[in-house]
């Protein structure tokens, strides 16, 4: 499942805004008053579901099929929005992020490698501070996810010997070896060459495919039409309209949506 977010919003002083990610998980029978009472979350009803989302945040509320709900309009204070993963609000003060942390994969516009490690040893670095995997354990299962992704003549080159498509795609196979639920893509194609953002957008193929949560910030409406199974349009830090590609593309109900549909195809 993917979830595709386009027109990224302005980010505000000091940070950029979420992707697209944004709502309220189902609330769990009698959590809805308890809620209420800390007064940091208010109830919405959708299709007859109840869900309990943050009542500081702009209206970005969006709901995955499974596993992670956000609730926040760009960077906010600390504890000023609700996250939930499995019913657990991630954003509570005290909580310790690093469990978290290892369910969720993300990969960001630019490739953040370690320049003085090899794409392998960048790689192993997560899942060996943080899972105390040894790099015996690691080694069949990384050399597993190269050979998938076309790069096993490039395990042990440096982020300096392979082009941008190739570390993009590295810093891919980086998040997935943690094994995560879902994965979060921050306009992962936007710093490469139009020639490269093909090999990319093929990766993320194969983990749709594969039935890999997804949540995609992305100017790739080509890609965006192909593959998500839900589009929301935002501007100005809110979700102005989502639904079905076949919708949003064919049939946009909001002006908003119209112009800028039309502005990018020319």
């Amino acid at each position: 499942m993917s979830e595709a977010a386009q027109e990224r919003p302005s980010a505000p002083a000091g940070g950029e805004t979420t992707d697209g990610a944004g709502g309220g998980r189902a609330a769990p029978e009698g959590s809805a008053p308890e809620a209420r009472d800390r007064g940091r979350y208010r109830v919405v009803e959708r299709e007859g579901r109840r869900y309990v989302v943050s009542g500081n945040a702009p209206n970005i509320e969006l709901h995955l099929e499974r596993g992670l709900s956000v609730d926040a309009g760009g960077r906010k204070r600390f504890g000023e929005q609700a996250i939930f993963l499995d019913g657990v609000d991630i954003a509570e003060p005290g909580l310790d992020p690093q469990p978290i942390r290892a369910r969720i994969g993300i990969v960001f516009q630019s490739f953040n490698l370690f320049p003085h490690m090899t794409a392998t040893e960048n790689v192993m670095l997560a899942p060996r501070r943080v899972l105390g995997m040894t790099r015996d354990d690691l080694a069949a299962p990384v050399a597993e996810l190269f050979a998938r992704f076309g790069l096993s003549d490039r395990m042990g080159h440096y982020p300096d010997q392979l082009s941008g498509g190739q570390q993009q795609r590295v810093a891919i196979i980086r998040a997935l070896a943690m094994r995560p639920e879902i994965m979060l893509f921050d306009e992962i194609t936007s710093a490469l060459d139009p020639e490269l953002v093909g090999e990319v957008l093929d990766v993320l193929r194969q983990l749709r495919a594969d039935g890999m949560t997804m949540v995609l910030a992305t100017h790739e409406m080509a890609f965006a039409r192909e593959a998500a199974d839900r589009i929301c349009f935002l501007d100005g830090g809110r979700i102005v309209e989502e639904g079905p590609p076949a919708q949003i593309f064919s049939a946009p109900r909001e002006a908003r949506t119209r112009a800028f549909l039309e502005r990018v195809s020319g």
